[in-house]
C-alpha cells in the first residue's frame, strides 16, 4: 500500500502564537496594507490541490479577525501547554494533526508572506509524483558562497583552488518556507522530515522569512517592488 491515495486530501497548517519575541504583534502587525498572516493564508486558499487550511494560535485577536476574514479556515485553540516560545514546533504540530485528519500535511508559517501559491502548488505536484522515492518535502535555498565552520575550516571549497562563488558545488539552507509530511512521519519521528526528504529549491527573495524587526522592513521593500509596474 502507497504513502497517500490516488486523491490525497491535503491540510495547511499554519502556526500562529498571540505574542512574538522579537517583533511584538508580528503575526498580525501591517504588512503591505494587510495583516501579515492575511498573505499566506491567501496564497494557501488559492491551491487547488489543498482541502483545508487550518490555524493554530492561542490569539483571540487573530482568531477574530480569521473568522471575519477567512470564514473557510479552521481554528485550532493552542493549548496552554504549548503556548511558550521554547516549545518545539514538532509539539505543536503533533497536536494539530490530532485535530484534523488528512493523508498529507503542509505546514508553513505566517512569516513568510512572499511565498507564492504557484510555488505551493508545484511543491506539492513535485511530492506526489516521486512519493514512491521520497516521504517528506522541506523548502531550501541555494547557497553558492564561500562558508566557513567555527575552527575557520572550509566548508564547501578548497582555498587553494579559488573558484568563482558560481561554479562552487551548491549548498542548500532549510527556509522553513513549506514542509509537506504524514501524520505517521511525525509521530514516528517527531520531526516533520522523514528519512527520504525531497528538497524543494525556492527564490531567494520569495522565501524571505521575516525573524527580526529589520526583516519585516526588508520584506516590505520587497513587497513593494513586486506591485511596482517594472517588476518582472
Amino acid at each position: 500500500k502507497g504513502l497517500i491515495s490516488m486523491a490525497p486530501r491535503i491540510v495547511a497548517l499554519v502556526p500562529m502564537r498571540h505574542h512574538s519575541v522579537r517583533v511584538e504583534g508580528k503575526n498580525y502587525r501591517m504588512f503591505g496594507g494587510k495583516p501579515l498572516f492575511h498573505h499566506i493564508v491567501h496564497a494557501l486558499s488559492q491551491c487547488p490541490q489543498i482541502d483545508e487550511t487550518a490555524i493554530d494560535t492561542d490569539s483571540g485577536t487573530i482568531a477574530e479577525d480569521v473568522e471575519r476574514a477567512f470564514p473557510d479556515v479552521r481554528l485550532i485553540e493552542r493549548p496552554a501547554h504549548l503556548c511558550a516560545d521554547t516549545v518545539p514546533m514538532h509539539e505543536i504540530l503533533l497536536h494539530d494533526v490530532q485535530q484534523v485528519e488528512a493523508d498529507l500535511y503542509l505546514q508553513t508559517h505566517s512569516t513568510n508572506p512572499l511565498l507564492r501559491a504557484d510555488t505551493i502548488g508545484e511543491a506539492l505536484d513535485a511530492f506526489l509524483g516521486e512519493t514512491v522515492a521520497y516521504d517528506s518535502l522541506f523548502g531550501v535555498t541555494r547557497l553558492q558562497v564561500r562558508l566557513w565552520d567555527q575552527l575557520a575550516l572550509p566548508v564547501n571549497h578548497n582555498p587553494n583552488i579559488l573558484l568563482r562563488t558560481q561554479d562552487l558545488p551548491p549548498v542548500y539552507m532549510e527556509n522553513s518556507n513549506l514542509y509537506v509530511f504524514s501524520r505517521e512521519i511525525l509521530e514516528k519521528r517527531r520531526n516533520r522530515i522523514g528519512e527520504r526528504p525531497m528538497m524543494f529549491e525556492i527564490d531567494t527573495l520569495e522565501a524571505w522569512d521575516i525573524d527580526d524587526e529589520s526583516g519585516f522592513r526588508i520584506g516590505e521593500l520587497i513587497y513593494q517592488s513586486r506591485l511596482s509596474p517594472d517588476a518582472g
